[in-house]
C-alpha cells in the first residue's frame, strides 16, 4: 500500500513539474511577444499612423497611384506642370517604401517622359504651347 501511495505522489510531482514547465514556456512566450511588439513599435516611424489610424504605407501607395495618373495625364495636357509633380510624388512614394513600387516607377517614368515631350515640342515649335491639329 505504501508503494502505491509513493507512486501516486511521484506522479503528482511529475504533473506539477510538467505544469510548471508549461507555465514557464507560456511566460517566455509572452515575454518574447512583448519584446517583438516593442521592436515593431520602435521600428515604426512616429508619423506612421495618422489620427485616423492609417499607416504611412497607405499614404505612400496613394502617392504612387497619383504620380502614375498625373504622369499619364501630363502626356496629353499641361506637361510642364504635371511632369515635375509626378516625378516628385513618385520619388516620395519610393522613399516611403510603397507596396505599389511598380506604379511609382511608372509615374516616375511618365513624369520624365512628360518633360521629354515638352522639350521636343519646344525645340520644334519654339514655344511652350502646342496643339494636336499640327
Amino acid at each position: 500500500m505504501r508503494e502505491a501511495v509513493s507512486g501516486d505522489s511521484r506522479a503528482d510531482e511529475a504533473r506539477t513539474d510538467d505544469s510548471r514547465s508549461d507555465e514557464v514556456r507560456a511566460a517566455d512566450s509572452r515575454v518574447a511577444d512583448s519584446r517583438a511588439g516593442e521592436a515593431r513599435s520602435a521600428d515604426a516611424p512616429s508619423s506612421g499612423a495618422r489620427s485616423g489610424g492609417r499607416p504611412a504605407s497607405r499614404e505612400a501607395d496613394g502617392l504612387a497611384v497619383a504620380s502614375f495618373v498625373l504622369g499619364l495625364l501630363g502626356l496629353l495636357v499641361m506637361n510642364i506642370l504635371l511632369g515635375p509633380v509626378a516625378i516628385v510624388m513618385a520619388l516620395i512614394a519610393l522613399a516611403r517604401s510603397t507596396a505599389r513600387r511598380g506604379r511609382a516607377l511608372l509615374g516616375l517614368g511618365l513624369g520624365i517622359a512628360d518633360l521629354v515631350v515638352l522639350a521636343v515640342l519646344v525645340t520644334q515649335n519654339g514655344t511652350v504651347s502646342w496643339s494636336l491639329a499640327g
